[in-house]
């Protein structure tokens, strides 16, 4: 069993769309997966909900709780996904001290660089207490194709010891912002826009998933 935490204390950072896109994706890889929604919008657990193919899924919020049942949890499924809330609260920290890998999607914007470098620093504080767990892997998440803000949030996140940043970046696209709303992910719509999509989410999550061997 792995347990993989999508943290970002910044809102918007894209973290239940990553988080329900992987659970989605690993099911599909034929592993037993469990989502676990520490949010307090609870957006992946009523994304899940509605999804045509289930996916198991709890609402774990306080501290306490994660602490005591994650790695409970984990004991029962191949996967369990931690979709983190929007703040460095003791929520969060619960969180990270339960996790193997730590998922860190970034903007490329100045704000979301400098509030990934306070996440990083808790998961960092982790590590210490844990001996070098949980992993931690950075990403680029919702780029703008054409732009070099892609490849300049890439240069800056790297300057952050003891953290994996990929190479892969997940581009802004409306399908996947779509998805939501149609009940699904990329992973069940069909048509050219959300292969590329596919591909792009699957290259992302191969290489994030290595980072547990590293």
């Amino acid at each position: 069993m792995s347990i993989v935490a999508i943290i970002n204390q910044k809102g918007g950072a894209g973290k239940s769309t990553i988080a329900v896109h992987l659970a989605r994706w690993l099911q599909k890889q034929k592993a037993s997966v469990l989502l676990v929604d520490a949010d307090a919008q609870c957006s992946s657990s009523k994304w899940l909900a509605r999804l045509e193919q289930e996916i198991s899924y709890q609402i774990l919020q306080a501290p306490d709780e994660l602490l005591d049942e994650l790695p409970k949890l984990g004991e029962s499924y191949d996967w369990v996904i931690v979709d983190g809330p929007a703040a460095l609260s003791e929520t969060t920290r619960a969180v990270i001290l339960a996790a193997d890998l730590a998922l860190i999607p970034c903007q490329p914007t100045g704000v979301d660089l400098e509030s990934a470098s306070d996440t990083v620093r808790l998961v960092h504080q982790a590590q210490r207490i844990r001996q070098g767990h949980p992993k931690a892997v950075m990403f680029v998440n919702r780029a703008v194709k054409g732009t070099k803000l892609k490849d300049e949030a890439i240069e800056v996140l790297r300057l952050m010891p003891n953290v994996l940043v990929l190479d892969t970046v997940l581009h802004q696209r409306q399908i996947i912002a779509d998805c939501y709303g149609q009940n699904a992910t990329v992973f069940d719509l069909s048509g050219s826009t959300a292969g590329i999509a596919r591909r792009e989410l699957e290259q992302l999550f191969k290489k994030a998933l290595d980072g547990l061997n590293g």
